[in-house]
């Protein structure tokens, strides 16, 4: 049988990324299961404030900081990991809508890319059985969508039902993209 070129998957890849693209701008706009995943802090205008006099700029932080190898190793690390809370703050810039999404379309499309580099990789020959095509490639655009959902939660305190419901949503990503491929997979 022919051997697919890389070149020939253009179509499957660029739909592929369209679709996914629309159905997270769905699960996440129009869809209710994702609106309990961010909760409210109490007092929201105290912290803001709080954070604003501290000065803290655009990153990553862990409190308390003993939580880091650095950290650990100060004379009163166990007893401020013990006494708590514990957790992490993400302060960002503005969000641009516009930026975001773009960037967001650009890692669909470099998903689906990556999808059809495998299938390519693997050497499907044209005419491959659609349903072998969608089980193997949406399989992988399952993982590439989902596998990195789950160790925030192990490590970093994210929810399990925020995980869980974005994994779900790779699931949708990965039977939607493999469908694309087996659909239009070269005959």
């Amino acid at each position: 049988m022919e051997q697919v070129s890389l070149a020939s998957l253009w179509l499957p890849i660029l739909l592929s990324a369209v679709i996914v693209f629309l159905a997270a701008f769905i699960a996440w706009t129009v869809l209710p299961h994702h609106r309990s995943d961010w909760v409210q802090i109490p007092d929201e205008d105290s912290l803001m404030q709080t954070i604003r006099d501290l000065g803290l700029e655009r990153g990553q932080y862990v409190f308390p900081h003993q939580m880091t190898a650095e950290g650990a190793k100060k004379e009163d690390a166990k007893e401020k990991l013990k006494e708590g809370p514990r957790g992490s703050l993400i302060v960002w810039d503005v969000p641009n809508m516009a930026r975001s999404l773009a960037f967001y379309f650009l890692f669909c499309l470099g998903v689906s890319f990556m999808v059809a580099y495998i299938g390519y990789a693997a050497r499907m020959p044209a005419g491959e059985d659609p349903l072998h095509v969608f089980r193997v490639l949406g399989t992988v655009a399952f993982l590439a969508y989902s596998a990195a959902e789950i160790p925030p939660a192990i490590w970093f305190g994210h929810t399990w039902s925020s995980v869980l419901k974005s994994v779900i949503d790779g699931l949708v990503f990965g039977l939607l993209t493999g469908g694309v491929f087996g659909w239009l997979w070269p005959a």
